[in-house]
């Protein structure tokens, strides 16, 4: 017999079930003496200017020295954290907030439709597919079987034209050196061998025959995730023979470029090549395949601008640009005469900056309004026939099909918006939801609102801050502000499962869309470049200095974060402005400014930073920002967790290595400066879902902790 509560009994349980504890920081936390950094004795000398460089034995990171460093520190960090009396409360509720079911965009291919799908704390999305709307789902890939701790993940897939033959990519321990594996769709089995040592590159098919590919020769000395790769080569795999005997395309020695980049038309007609020394600017190169023996053909010959090549109607080829347009263009012309002065305008430069894509026949102009998405359909003449009516302001990706598709997807998110895919009917511009996010979260409850605010120079600014509705702008909301501002990468709105922590604790999230970015365009990117990238740490500042003043939060409750080039930002923010922030996370950071150039592929970062070997202005001007050299003894820096990876071999870990060493060495004072340092892990992409966990939860404990806020658990 089943016994039933009284409904006072049920009510009084219902409410205990939704009260919020409140967890106080532990304030008698100790740090355990940092490690011995022993000091070399290495110095450099840059136009007469003798440098210091007592850490550089952190660069070696085979080293049994640095890799005792590395336990060290991750002891000293551990057992920080391990102190903070909430840290295992937020990390049952961000496993608590991930475990729903997360799906991509689906796209056809041959009979299939392929789909990645994660249950809920898989540490790696499967790829499952089926045959029609209705077929019964199957798995295709599995990257959670690529290895037992789930740190190999899949790097990228790419079928035939026919769907019959897939390649894809896997990457072990986050490295950027992938391997590619070829088979056949329908039943699985591989094709030949497994081709390794490839880096930076796609794979594009030609037919059944083979894919083009690209990658550089892997250091004969050294350290494979730190020395040096500057040669990139595009090559040809024919199935079924070795890799040794592929076909150089294009690069090596006699047309050296540090960047290459091949695709074919869709038509499968065209090889175009995009070929680069830096992360801006590329030559264009065309080949055409149908032709006996055909030659690569300049369309572009220098290296000053953006320029890419988005389709072709048999000799016709539409081409996007940023040539007399930093906002970009599209032109059209002939295979015959492909070069600029022969370019007509089909869709013209606006004061908003186009991102292209094709699909179903179509033309989609997806542009930035300040930082947010306005997508607009064309037809191959270049006439409107849709403005697509987005659900609200926010970002929308993925306006790409085929030719003969008749509806795309495309996914549309915003910072209180989870990810929610959409069908596009390309004949009549309708949107109908596809896939709506299954998180346990209530977007009414919270705002995203967008500011301006003036920086130093009097440049305006936009910032996106977001919140609980109805908290009090008192200066006591703890808050993280976010940046970037580099590489002509823009910040745009998306929603991020980790930060329902702050927002649901009452407190406030700021992306600033700063100088450097490509939010409005070539001219706001170069403004934070080279001699001007000052421009950047002084908009972030800006930012900082913003919300105290509309009194967001408090120096004392504002935490900044950023990674690669964002960790650069923070790092020189924290330094120049030791006072202004409580909390600091530099993640995977650009951290010595007069090294950078000579690790990995970090010499094509020159076009935004310039190298100190260039002139004696641009050491100097180097020099004075750079975090690892801005670091001064004995003041008091804000609570510090630099983070990074032993297998991060785009910026190095002795970046953050050095610069973690030298300030526990200068710093004065009672906040803690600690380095997280992750193992079997790169620079970001594919960690498992584990380490995301666990790598958020540290952040959030750590800056609670910090700003001394507790924790209110409302695990439910």
């Amino acid at each position: 017999m089943i016994k039933y509560a009284s409904l006072g009994v049920l009510a009084l349980m219902l409410t205990a079930c939704q009260q919020e504890k409140v967890v106080e920081s532990n304030t008698k936390i100790t740090v355990k003496p940092y490690p011995n950094s022993s000091k070399g004795t290495q110095q450099d000398i840059y136009f007469g200017v003798t440098v210091d460089d007592p850490y550089r034995w952190l660069e070696d990171d085979l080293s049994q020295e640095t890799k005792s460093w590395v336990k060290a520190e991750n002891e000293v960090t551990e057992d920080y954290l391990s102190q903070i009396p909430f840290r295992e409360h937020i990390r049952k509720r961000l496993e608590k907030l991930w475990n729903y079911e997360k799906y991509s965009a689906p796209s056809k291919e041959g009979d299939w439709t392929y789909f990645s799908k994660n249950d809920g704390l898989q540490n790696q999305s499967v790829i499952y597919r089926k045959k029609g709307e209705d077929g019964k789902e199957e798995v295709f890939l599995d990257p959670n079987k690529f290895s037992k701790d789930g740190t190999t993940s899949l790097a990228g897939l790419s079928f035939s034209k026919d769907g019959s033959l897939a390649a894809y990519q896997i990457s072990e321990g986050g490295s950027d050196w992938t391997k590619v594996i070829i088979i056949k769709a329908e039943d699985k089995s591989i094709i030949g061998d497994t081709l390794t040592n490839v880096k930076f590159s796609g794979m594009a098919w030609q037919g059944n025959e083979g894919i083009y590919y690209s990658s550089y020769d892997k250091p004969k000395a050294g350290s494979a995730l730190s020395a040096m790769t500057d040669q990139h080569k595009l090559f040809f795999h024919k199935l079924n023979t070795p890799q040794n005997t592929d076909a150089l395309v294009f690069g090596g020695p006699n047309t050296p470029r540090r960047y290459i980049g091949a695709g074919l038309t869709e038509d499968e007609r065209f090889l175009v090549v995009t070929a680069a020394n830096t992360t801006s600017g590329n030559e264009l190169y065309i080949k055409d395949l149908k032709a006996p023996n055909s030659v690569f053909v300049p369309i572009v010959n220098n290296m000053e601008k953006n320029h890419y090549v988005i389709d072709n109607e048999g000799d016709n080829l539409i081409i996007f640009t940023e040539l007399n347009a930093p906002n970009g263009r599209l032109v059209q012309t002939n295979i015959a005469n492909p070069t600029p002065e022969h370019w007509n305008d089909l869709i013209p430069e606006t004061e908003n900056v186009l991102s292209p894509s094709t699909g179903g026949g179509k033309i989609f102009a997806t542009y930035l309004k300040d930082a947010t998405s306005l997508v607009k359909q064309f037809d191959r003449n270049g006439k409107l026939e849709h403005e697509v009516e987005l659900p609200g302001i926010g970002t929308a990706a993925g306006f790409g099909a085929k030719k003969d598709d008749k509806t795309l997807y495309y996914t549309f998110t915003n910072y209180v918006n989870p990810g929610t895919i959409y069908q596009y009917d390309i004949a009549s511009g309708k949107s109908e939801v596809y896939k709506a996010s299954a998180i346990q979260f209530d977007p009414s409850n919270y705002e995203s609102k967008q500011v301006f605010y003036n920086s130093k120079d009097g440049t305006k600014v936009p910032m996106i801050i977001t919140y609980k509705k109805g908290i009090k702008l008192d200066g006591t909301n703890p808050t993280l502000l976010y940046g970037y501002g580099g590489f002509n990468i823009s910040l745009t709105p998306s929603f991020s499962t980790s930060n329902v922590i702050l927002l649901e604790q009452g407190g406030v999230y700021a992306v600033a869309n700063l100088r450097g970015g490509g939010e409005y365009g070539e001219t706001w990117h170069l403004a934070g470049t080279k001699m001007k990238k000052q421009n950047v740490f002084d908009d972030f500042i800006a930012a900082a200095e913003y919300l105290i003043k509309e009194k967001y939060t408090s120096s004392e409750k504002l935490a900044i974060a950023g990674g690669s080039n964002g960790g650069l930002l923070v790092a020189a923010s924290m330094t120049q402005r030791p006072e202004l922030f409580k909390v600091a996370f530099p993640a995977v950071g650009v951290l010595d400014m007069l090294r950078y150039h000579k690790f990995t592929a970090g010499a094509g970062w020159a076009f935004d930073y310039g190298t100190a070997d260039d002139s004696a202005e641009m050491f100097n001007y180097l020099y004075k920002y750079s975090p690892y050299h801005a670091l001064k003894q004995g003041v008091e820096y804000p609570a510090t967790m630099v983070s990074t990876a032993d297998h991060d071999d785009r910026v190095v870990p002795a970046h953050s290595f050095k610069f973690a060493a030298r300030l526990q060495e200068y710093h004065k004072g009672p906040n803690p400066v600690l380095i997280r340092i992750d193992t079997k892990a790169g620079h970001g992409a594919g960690k498992s879902t584990a380490m995301v966990i666990a790598e958020q939860t540290d952040k959030w404990a750590f800056m609670f902790q910090n700003m001394n806020v507790g924790y209110k658990d409302i695990q439910k």
